[in-house]
């Protein structure tokens, strides 16, 4: 792989909810703070937005596209004192309708490949996020 290439992080889960709901979550500040993190997100193209970790790291993002209940974008971007944690990427939700509910789809895509502890991180990162999402979107009506 050369240096130009990006690895992708992917969770697939299939939601027994319907999109209506899973897009509340993904776009409600008091929701996604509960699932992913402390947040100042607006569901608007071109929005600035920080997602502030537990571990006390600060994520700058921005709405790159939406369309309600079908598909969310935004970069997530992290700085580091050492440019070798620096990460440019960007999250894509796409939210399609089945029978039983919802298939959710995440993509992160943007890892450099000497990036293998951000991806890695990511790749666990994003399996609790979306255990917890289901937490919330089981009691939240």
């Amino acid at each position: 792989m050369n240096q130009t290439e990006t690895l992708s992080v992917i969770v697939e889960r299939e939601m027994p909810y319907p999109p209506e709901k899973l897009w509340r979550a993904l776009t409600q500040p008091h929701l996604i703070e509960e699932w992913l993190m402390k947040n100042d997100f607006k569901p608007v193209e071109g929005h600035r937005f920080n997602l502030r970790g537990d571990w006390g790291g600060v994520l700058d993002c921005e709405v790159v596209a939406i369309e309600p209940h079908r598909t969310l974008s935004y970069t997530w971007n992290f700085m580091h004192d050492d440019a070798a944690y620096n990460l440019r990427s960007v999250v894509t939700f796409t939210l399609t309708p089945t029978n039983t509910g919802t298939h959710l789809r995440m993509e992160q895509k943007g890892f450099r490949p000497d990036q293998k502890q951000a991806y890695g991180g990511a790749k666990s990162g994003w399996k609790e996020f979306f255990a917890n999402l289901e937490k919330v979107l089981a009691r939240a009506e």
